[in-house]
């Protein structure tokens, strides 16, 4: 599977949406450097593909309900696109850009009491959409780059 890096979001701080950043550099078993998420764990990058955020969009214009949802509100790292991210695995490899290597480590989350969209539209995708993966190999990404599987 090919899909593209649609956009990079970082925060200084957990529990509030991520702002979208040009590049990023991603840490050898840590995450995104300067992201309030990073660590030596296995949620170390989450991604969430921007047409599961577009369907979050449609729910809620059916369901009236004046919200806007941009990458970064689930507090994503990346937002793919082009690329079924429910079709991957645990352990599956990700080929981000030209350098950084990717592990799918985890498969959805616990939303938090605290989520905005949820409280908004009583459902959330990240629970069942988003994945989270380990740096394997680290370097440079940014806005547009590739993404395949391995």
């Amino acid at each position: 599977m090919k899909g593209k890096i649609h956009s990079i979001n970082t925060s200084t701080s957990k529990h509030i949406t991520k702002a979208p950043v040009k590049q990023a550099k991603a840490i050898e078993n840590f995450g995104l450097e300067s992201d309030a998420h990073a660590g030596a764990e296995i949620r170390q990058i989450s991604l969430l593909a921007q047409e599961s955020i577009d369907r979050m969009k449609e729910s809620a214009k059916i369901k009236q309900k004046q919200i806007t949802l941009n990458p970064g509100d689930f507090a994503e790292n990346i937002t793919t696109k082009d690329i079924d991210l429910k079709q991957l695995k645990i352990g599956d490899k990700l080929k981000a850009g030209t350098e950084v290597i990717l592990e799918v480590s985890k498969i959805g989350k616990t939303c938090h009491a605290s989520c905005k969209i949820f409280q908004e539209l009583g459902e959330c995708v990240m629970p069942k959409e988003g994945i989270f993966v380990k740096v394997i190999k680290g370097g440079t990404i940014k806005q547009g780059d590739t993404l395949e599987t391995l």
